[in-house]
């Protein structure tokens, strides 16, 4: 096999011109294979093989840098500097990541794994090289769906004023785009890029500018008349960026000739790649939203191995809001390009005129849901945990100051596993909580989700109700006390050592009570249900019949539940101990949940025995 033959960096360069076809074909086929068995992201990466292999043939790496934005489609990167091996362990604890990190290898030259952020730190990465003296070349590679989000304009804006090289690839899937490729664009760019056109536009430049600096401006009018009819770029034109393109993304030799033509400019350039999302896997080709992030599937059929047992969190919310919207027309969902991860696939085809996605734009879809508040309507803003950190200041300056009606739903809240840092749901609690006027929530199972959102559209101001990623907790079904605002829900009274247990880690509590009852100790169970306010009157209850309270969350301990507790205690010299399990102040590196929780002392057993440490040292 050719791919046996690429060890290390630079490999590539030893492969035959006319064996490139025959290595793409082999790359796809690699990874059609280790993705069914470890899962991961497949649709982007198989699209994206042939620029891939393109760029490490015009560049020399590591001394070249490509910045990857998300870095979810870099998986043939690191085939092509020598990680291939890592992929038996993809995503998993120890193993691989499944996006670019400086630790792994020296040509991940930043890490990524949040959407529209390559060009500013390319952009960087360029700045430095100029100031220090270098002549490396830095390429920005990004998706469409990535030039939704806000902070990639503001870089381009910034990028139109340099005067030394710095290349973007914007890689493009949309399929409508394929009619765009042809002898005309490939004839302009190479006119366009040849030294002898360069330095022929150059020369007349100046020449007439010394002379009649007013001619100048009418050829400009004039040029760009003519480009706005025959070159689709002109937008990037006006923004002071040379368009190149659109380039067949699956033609390596077509994508290699431009990547060096790009190379000559001292400006920034935009090279506009046309390619196939799940190109060379029909299923991935056919159902590409399926296989943009997958488990384990069926390499024949391309169906998931494992099916899933009951509904998950996402499930029950998806349900639970097309009834809300079929009861109160004044009800709106948002999403973030993520309509089917939050589950809201069905409440768009039911309800299409209210629903709206914004985009990979999390800042403008919250102050978007300020506006439809301050109109009378009932937005629910439907957003991973992780992405809702980027609309921070929105959420406090536009939708808190003016204690909106806006409810957040915070899906893939707490550890979500396998992505890794940039996806755990971790910071939430700490970050929401910190706005005035906020109200949160967090469910113990599936019921309680459906009983909070309705809570949530009757409510009063913001309200953040958030949930993790899996299958839904469906124990304590007996236990449904109606949501009252800011009251906790005692579920077994005892004695001595009270566990607080936010949201899902009441399951987890429920297992921590059943460990210290088998050790002789006697435990009441609070599932806190509010985060935001504290229920301190059950607080000062629990204080007159309990030596330790222990709060359980899956947030760091920082600025969250646990914290608030003790704060309260603390001030009140209530005279009783608190123990606080969660995540300590790090970031927790990729893996499976339940091996996550052990490492970050949260799973039932850890907890159990520090529980118990801390009832002995009273």
């Amino acid at each position: 096999m050719l791919l046996d033959s690429i060890q290390q960096t630079n490999d590539i360069k030893k492969i035959p011109v006319e064996y490139y076809d025959r290595l793409a074909q082999e790359i796809r086929e690699f990874l059609v294979a280790k993705l069914s068995v470890t899962g991961g992201h497949l649709g982007s990466n198989l699209g994206a093989v042939e620029l891939t292999m393109a760029l490490h043939l015009a560049l020399n790496l590591p001394e070249d840098k490509i910045v990857w934005d998300v870095g979810h489609q870099s998986y043939t990167h690191k085939i092509l500097t020598g990680r291939k091996a890592g992929f038996d362990t993809l995503r998993q604890y120890g193993g691989m990541s499944g996006f670019p990190k400086r630790c792994e290898s020296d040509c991940d030259c930043f890490d990524t794994g949040h959407s529209s952020t390559s060009i500013s730190a390319a952009l960087g990465l360029v700045r430095a090289r100029d100031l220090q003296g270098g002549k490396n070349t830095v390429v920005a590679v990004i998706g469409d769906g990535a030039l939704t989000g806000g902070m990639a304009y503001e870089a381009l804006n910034n990028a139109a004023k340099l005067t030394t090289n710095m290349v973007i690839v914007l890689n493009d899937n949309e399929m409508s785009i394929n009619r765009n490729v042809g002898g005309l664009s490939s004839y302009l760019n190479d006119i366009r890029t040849s030294d002898s056109y360069i330095h022929l536009r150059d020369k007349v430049y100046y020449s007439i500018n010394d002379r009649q600096p007013k001619a100048v401006s009418v050829i400009r009018r004039a040029k760009n008349s003519i480009k706005q009819l025959m070159i689709p770029g002109m937008y990037f034109e006006d923004l002071g960026i040379t368009y190149l393109g659109p380039v067949d993304g699956h033609d390596v030799n077509s994508m290699l000739r431009v990547l060096q033509d790009a190379r000559r400019i001292n400006k920034c350039v935009l090279i506009h790649v046309v390619t196939r999302k799940g190109k060379g896997y029909e299923p991935a080709e056919n159902h590409p939203a399926r296989f943009h992030g997958t488990g384990p599937f069926d390499i024949r059929t391309g169906l998931p191995k494992s099916q899933k047992t009951r509904a998950d969190w996402t499930d029950v919310f998806s349900t639970v809001m097309v009834k809300q919207g079929q009861r109160n027309p004044k009800i709106v969902a948002i999403t973030a390009a993520m309509g089917d991860g939050v589950g809201l696939k069905r409440f768009r085809m039911l309800y299409p005129e209210r629903f709206f996605d914004v985009g990979i734009a999390e800042q403008h879809a919250v102050t978007f849901a300020a506006g439809l508040a301050a109109g009378g309507m009932i937005p629910v803003v439907c957003i991973y945990s992780s992405f809702l950190q980027r609309a921070y200041d929105q959420i406090i300056h536009d939708v808190c100051i003016q204690k909106l009606h806006v409810i957040f739903c915070v899906d893939r809240a707490g550890l979500v596993g396998a992505d890794g840092e940039t996806h755990q749901g971790i910071f939430d609690l700490s970050f929401l909580s910190s706005a005035p006027n906020m109200t949160v929530m967090a469910p113990k199972n599936k019921w309680e989700l459906s009983d909070m959102m309705k809570f949530a559209v009757v409510c009063d101001g913001p309200v953040a109700l958030r949930y993790p990623r899996g299958e839904a907790y469906d124990g304590l079904e007996s236990f449904r006390q109606p949501v009252e605002y800011g009251r906790s829900e005692l579920l077994y009274e005892e004695k001595d050592i009270a566990l607080l247990a936010v949201g899902h880690m009441v399951g987890e509590a429920v297992r921590v009570r059943e460990l210290l009852r088998a050790r002789g100790l006697s435990c009441s169970l609070v599932n806190a249900r509010f985060v935001k306010p504290l229920d301190t009157e059950l607080l000062d209850a629990l204080c007159r019949t309990h030596r330790l309270i222990v709060t359980i969350e899956e947030n760091e301990l920082r600025g969250g539940y646990g914290e608030a507790v003790d704060q309260y205690f603390t001030s009140g010299n209530a005279g009783v101990s608190v123990c606080n399990i969660g995540i300590e102040d790090s970031f927790v590196r990729h893996g499976g949940v339940p091996q996550l929780r052990k490492e970050c002392g949260i799973d039932a057993e850890s907890a159990a025995e520090r529980v118990a440490s801390a009832w002995r040292s009273i």
